[in-house]
């Protein structure tokens, strides 16, 4: 399960986010729950015909996913294990709005696309620092700012794009900021 794109509160994946009646191209696969709405796809359909300004609105989002989708394959490509792994904590971080991250070691390299042994070597030395702490299933940050100095650019620089492209659209403790 490689991860492509990370979507918290802010957002919406699936049918909901397409202009049409698309068929699904990949899977979602939920890696630590909290509250969420279901909608149906052709209720909400018929409410972006009848709003130009909620289609605009999921038309922005769509973009704003696209360029995750573009950040991400740019990340996997450059970066290098320790940034990315980072990267992906404070991101999760920020959309679960705490320190503790429901994800094994394990899970980690999966979505990260990389071996078990590297991503656990990484979290070792990061322990071995004092930045986090692993426990049954979960890992606790301890200290964010040094988990930024080692994370790549990559999701500040998605976090300005969502900014930018959906300004006004969420209230600020939406989007992470």
């Amino acid at each position: 399960d490689v991860e492509i794109i990370l979507v918290g509160r802010e957002g919406a994946v699936g049918g909901i986010v397409s202009l049409g009646h698309l068929p699904a191209y990949s899977k979602i696969v939920v890696k630590f729950g909290g509250p969420f709405a279901r909608l149906n796809l052709r209720d909400l359909e018929r409410a972006k015909a009848q709003s130009p300004s909620l289609h605009q609105m999921f038309a922005r989002y769509a973009d704003c996913l696209l360029a995750q989708v573009f950040q991400a394959t740019a990340c996997n490509a450059i970066h290098s294990i320790e940034q990315r792994i980072s990267k992906w904590i404070l991101a999760a971080m920020e959309r679960t709005e705490s320190d503790i991250v429901p994800l094994t070691h394990d899970q980690l390299a999966s979505m990260l696309g990389v071996g078990r042994s590297y991503a656990s070597r990484v979290m070792q030395t990061f322990k071995a620092q004092g930045i986090l702490e692993s426990r049954r299933g979960s890992l606790v940050v301890r200290d964010r700012e040094a988990l930024l100095v080692r994370s790549c650019n990559c999701n500040e620089s998605v976090k300005r794009h969502f900014d930018e492209v959906l300004r006004g659209v969420y209230p600020e403790s939406c989007t992470g900021h």
